[in-house]
Parts: structure tokens; sequence; C-alpha cells
């Protein structure tokens, strides 16, 4: 399986992956981009992706091709009841090939082995297509709404943003 734990060595090639598929021109090769959202800057650095990599309630796990590249990675974190799922991130060249249906499918068994039966997340509210795509797999929003966390460097937002919680629960 194409699935694994990231590790430190692949900090640099998970910042390059995650940028390319959330800002910039080249993000809008693939249908996650939020380049027209938050204008210039970046999505993730090396310290924010070391940070989150080392932080011993997360987990950060990877896709990758044939030649080991990586291709698709999602951050899992451990709160007090549920799972917290992020920065799920697809290659904008492969988005629509089934990879971030496959990364949600090892956040669900992921979730399940450590005795979690939820999972939460959120997502921009302007992302309606984005929204939808995460109801098909299962998450159902909560109506719950979240301040946007703006931070120089990371996106100048092009409009008013805010978060929606989306969840996804089974039976205990």
């Amino acid at each position: 399986m194409p699935v694994s734990i990231a590790k430190a060595a692949d900090i640099a090639e998970l910042v390059q992956l995650v940028n390319s598929a959330y800002r910039g021109e080249g993000s809008k090769k693939g249908w996650t981009t939020e380049a027209d959202l938050l204008v210039g800057g970046i999505r993730v650095n090396e310290d924010r992706m070391a940070a989150m990599l080392h932080n011993p309630a997360n987990t950060i796990l990877k896709y990758t091709n044939d030649q080991n590249q990586i291709i698709g990675c999602v951050l899992l974190a451990e709160k007090t009841g549920y799972v917290y799922l992020g920065m799920l991130t697809v290659s904008p060249e492969l988005q629509g090939a089934g990879i971030g249906k496959e990364l949600l499918k090892a956040a669900d068994e992921f979730a399940k082995g450590i005795g979690k039966h939820n999972i939460r997340m959120t997502v921009i509210t302007a992302r309606t297509e984005l929204i939808n795509w995460y109801k098909r797999h299962g998450y159902q929003d909560t109506g719950e709404r979240l301040p946007f966390p703006y931070e120089p460097g990371f996106g100048e937002p092009s409009q008013q943003l805010e978060f929606a919680v989306l969840e996804r629960k089974w039976p205990q």
C-alpha cells in the first residue's frame, strides 16, 4: 500500500507538495486550490511542517507513487474524543485519481486503530465544492463556524473567510 507515516526526511517534499496544491498559479491545475481565496504567501513552511511532524499527538500520512515520490498527504491530530484531519493534499496534476479517497480511508483506519469514533476537520466555507466532496465521503456539516486565522506570509485573504466544522462518525 502506498500510504505510510511521514518522517523528518520527508519535510521538504511535504512542504513543496502542500504549497503546490494550495497556493500559486500551479495549484489551479487542481480543483482544491485556495489561490483565489488567499493571494500570495504559502500554505506551510518547513518550520511549521517540522513542528507538526514532531508533535507526539500528530501523525502525517504520506501517499507515494512507484518512484517513492510523495503525491499526497494528510495530517491526523489526536484530540480529546476525536481525531482532527487537516492538510489533506493531493498533487494538483493527480487530483481526481482516487488518492484523496485512499487517504480518507487511511485516516478512518488510523482513528479506529487508536480507539476514536469520529474525525473532525475545518474547511473554508467558500469552498463549497470541497465541502460537498467531503459530504459525499460521509462527513456532515456540524453548523459550527470558526474564524479564519490570518497570519502575514501565509496568504492575504481576498474576501472575509471562515471555517465550517465537518465531522464523520461511526458506531462505537
